[in-house]
């Protein structure tokens, strides 16, 4: 085991992983112009995007196309190129690599090679929108773009109704009403979620509601910009508590199968959530008038 050091003199090039705006080019750091500026090369999911961005921030830097329709054949050769000390950045069409856009792969490749991987800060959908979706924010848990159809998407479906944390979901405007119609299937109408659409932009705005509201709400209104969906956790479920003879006979019940009357006592307050004095008490009548 090895740790890496991002910022030592080494023999190979390095990969950098710079975030590009979700939507406002403001929102690009000091740091990633910088970046891009002084690598040798930005390997870029679509150059056409990309090549816009650079000319935004005066960029001179050359391009080369890496998505996920040809990892195959980029990946050796970028790997190659940082081997003979070149820096090149990777960057997606909107926010960080990796998070539902190419990145992975060669991320793995360069670490197999201890090839330097340096991470920049920047922007992001997912965290954007779930800091103002007035949802708990922790712990949450990131889940994508769902399955489109079939038997994987109705087993993501169930697996993410049973979460007690919050879930992060990306979708289109073309199949948002579709997915909320899933969701009230599986986790039922009552469940909270907020829809951030359009982050960053001069449109940008936050529906939030239960899920049979929001789907009220899109019988009347059509889906505009791509979503990030900000659901609720399962509510932990409430026992209802016992009545005081209840919880005498359970008490007697548990006895008679052969407990001593502490240990049954003790177990019956855990099931109620009580404290194991309150039902001694109760079962021995103290305090009682």
């Amino acid at each position: 085991m090895k740790e890496q050091r991002s910022f030592v003199d080494n023999s190979k090039g390095c990969l950098f992983l710079v975030p590009t705006p979700i939507g406002n080019l403001e929102d690009m750091t000091f740091r990633a112009v910088n970046t891009l500026k002084d690598v040798d090369l930005v390997a870029a999911e679509d150059t056409r995007n990309t090549k816009n961005l650079l000319n935004h921030f005066d960029i001179p830097t050359e391009l080369i196309s890496f998505h996920e329709h040809n990892t195959a054949q980029r990946i050796p050769e970028l790997i190659e190129k940082m081997n003979q000390g070149l820096k090149i950045a990777q960057v997606s069409d909107a926010g960080a690599p990796s998070i539902s856009d190419p990145g992975k792969e060669l991320v793995k490749a360069a670490i197999k090679e201890e090839i330097p991987v340096v991470p920049l800060p920047g922007a992001t959908a997912s965290i954007t929108a779930l800091i103002a979706s007035g949802i708990s924010p922790q712990p949450f848990y990131f889940y994508g773009f769902l399955p489109r159809k079939g038997k994987e998407r109705t087993q993501a479906l169930n697996n993410l109704a049973k979460r007690e944390e919050t879930t992060i979901v990306y979708e289109s405007p073309y199949r948002v009403k579709k997915t909320i119609q899933d969701l009230i299937d599986n986790f039922g109408g009552d469940r909270q979620i907020t829809l951030a659409r359009e982050l960053t932009k001069i449109h940008e705005a936050f529906l939030r509601g239960s899920l049979d509201q929001v789907a009220s709400y899109y019988e009347e209104n059509d889906p505009k910009g791509e979503y990030v969906l900000i659901i609720a956790g399962k509510p932990e479920e409430v026992t209802q508590a016992e009545s005081d003879d209840d919880l005498v006979g359970s008490v007697d019940k548990l006895i008679a199968q052969g407990l001593k009357p502490n240990k049954a006592i003790k177990e019956v307050a855990t099931q109620n959530g009580l404290k194991k004095q309150e039902v001694y008490n109760l079962y021995h009548g103290i305090g009682e008038e």
